[in-house]
């Protein structure tokens, strides 16, 4: 299996083609089904048949993960329980739900603003599974605020809700026109705790390559699928260190940004 490769095709059919238990880490931002405009996916499956759809492709992760694997999928409120049914029922042990909390939402009309997501993780083995909390600890309130001589000099493992800001249009960290560019730091947290140098990191659905990116950076291998070809070339070119002329290529009006970032 040739690994640090970008796959440009259908996560499903490319999956199949992998060898079993092979994979540490598993980090997958599917659609959401909710009709977000991507390149060429439809976001407007019929319940089913989104219902049936998320089932393959999370079974061929279960395939593939090694026995002491973990999983960590992000979904919007839509589909989370389905999600959540699905990995049980495939096999998946629960160990968190996690919120993604971002303070900078998104706009709705009718109803209350979206600021969150969420994140469901899970190990294949229910109890022989990759937890560097060491790795991941931060400063405890006893520490920060009370000067509590209990506090641990080390720090505390962080909570199941997660704070950091969605990728809008206008940032800087913004390198192209997928309407789904995750967070480098969310993915280092994930990647820092689940998985250790030299270890394979799976990403079914590349989108700008973020898990790829920062896989590279933590020294860990990677494997990533996306199936839109200008997608794909953004995840290539990332990789190859050349986010300035990706910026300079898809440039968005400013007029485009919201209808592009801010769906209902």
């Amino acid at each position: 299996m040739e690994v640090n490769k970008v796959y440009l095709g259908d996560c499903i059919e490319i999956m199949r083609t992998l060898p079993d238990a092979s994979v540490d880490l598993v980090f997958a931002d599917p659609p959401f089904n909710i009709g977000i405009k991507y390149d060429v996916h439809n976001d407007n499956m019929p319940y089913e048949e989104y219902y049936k759809w998320s089932e393959k492709w999370i079974k061929e992760t279960y395939r593939l993960l090694k026995n002491n694997g973990s999983i960590y999928i992000a979904i919007g409120d839509e589909f989370a329980a389905e999600i959540n049914i699905i990995l049980k029922r495939t096999g998946f042990y629960f160990r968190n739900w996690i919120i993604w909390y971002y303070t900078f939402g998104q706009n709705q009309r009718k109803k209350f603003n979206r600021t969150h997501t969420h994140i469901l993780y899970f190990t294949k083995n229910k109890e022989r599974f990759t937890f560097n909390d060491n790795n991941i600890r931060v400063p405890s309130a006893r520490q920060l605020i009370y000067n509590d001589k209990r506090a641990k000099p080390i720090g505390k493992i962080p909570d199941d809700v997660w704070q950091f800001p969605r990728i809008c249009g206008t940032f800087k960290e913004r390198i192209g026109k997928h309407p789904c560019q995750m967070p480098e730091d969310l993915l280092e947290l994930i990647i820092k705790t689940s998985s250790n140098e030299g270890d394979l990191v799976l990403d079914p659905f590349g989108g700008t390559g973020t898990t790829a990116v920062v896989a590279k950076k933590l020294k860990r291998n990677f494997i990533t699928m996306e199936i839109s070809k200008e997608y794909y070339e953004i995840i290539i070119k990332r990789l190859d260190g050349k986010v300035e002329e990706i910026k300079r290529n898809n440039k968005i009006e400013p007029e485009k940004q919201k209808k592009l970032f801010d769906f209902e």
